[in-house]
């Protein structure tokens, strides 16, 4: 069975680390972007089967992903945020614009990972 790909935008290089060590011990393909720059070139070439992303990346947000995703893409793919700015108005912009779960920082791994494994299997 061919791994499923995943998308990992974080800026904060010890978290992308953990997060990406666990969704690849959790038997994910995953690509990691640092910033929003690299994560909208990686979208023109590939759709992965789900994102997680921080709100706040330099060059292109969380909340412009979802946006871009949804309505320039016209993608389903799930996306799930993580984010430190978990206030009540980010998360209801957040699922206003069409995102699939959203998680506080801070992040625990094996959380994420049923979250993704959820997403994934309604898909």
């Amino acid at each position: 069975m061919q791994k499923k790909k995943l998308l990992l935008a974080e800026d904060d290089e010890l978290l992308a680390s953990l997060l990406n060590f666990r969704l690849q011990k959790g038997g994910y393909d995953v690509s990691l972007s640092i910033n929003g720059r690299d994560v909208k070139e990686y979208l023109t070439q590939t759709i992965p089967d789900i994102i997680i992303s921080d709100i706040m990346m330099p060059y292109f947000s969380g909340m412009e992903l979802i946006d871009y995703v949804r309505n320039e893409l016209k993608s389903n793919v799930p996306i799930i945020i993580i984010s430190s700015a978990g206030n009540e108005e980010n998360v209801l912009n957040a699922f206003d614009l069409g995102v699939n779960d959203f998680l506080s920082k801070p992040v625990s791994p094996s959380e994420l990972l049923v979250r993704v494994e959820r997403q994934l299997r309604k898909t």
